[in-house]
């Protein structure tokens, strides 16, 4: 009886610590996401946000888009903000923001990178 009680107790033990690395896993892998996605936003052959835009920390930004700041509360929900990024014709058929998905300016993990990044701030 003692036996089975341990290997219980173990077996919880084992449970718990997994289910801890679990969680902090993905917070590692989004604040690298953020960082690969300020580096893809601000790259001048990549993302190129601040050719439109003024973002906090970028040089030499442009003044057509609006500033990147409060994002969180432009778009609540993230969903939204990387449709808007990934194909801003969407909203507005007018807009002279690059459709970075249809014209594969930026692959699929790139956009979710800057996504990453953009919400940020």
């Amino acid at each position: 009886m003692r036996i089975s009680a341990r290997i219980v107790n173990t077996a919880a033990s084992i449970a718990v610590l997994i289910g801890c690395l679990s969680l902090t896993a993905p917070a590692v892998s989004v604040a690298g996401a953020v960082e690969d996605g300020k580096d893809i936003a601000f790259s001048r052959k990549k993302g190129n946000c601040l050719a439109c835009h003024a973002i906090e920390g970028g040089s030499l930004p442009g003044n057509i888009g609006p500033p990147l700041m409060a994002m969180k509360a432009r778009f609540p929900n993230k969903d939204d903000l990387k449709k808007q990024i990934t194909d801003a014709r969407v909203k507005n058929v007018n807009t002279i923001m690059p459709p970075f998905g249809p014209h594969q300016i930026l692959k699929a993990d790139e956009i979710e990178k800057v996504v990453e990044f953009i919400y940020t701030l």
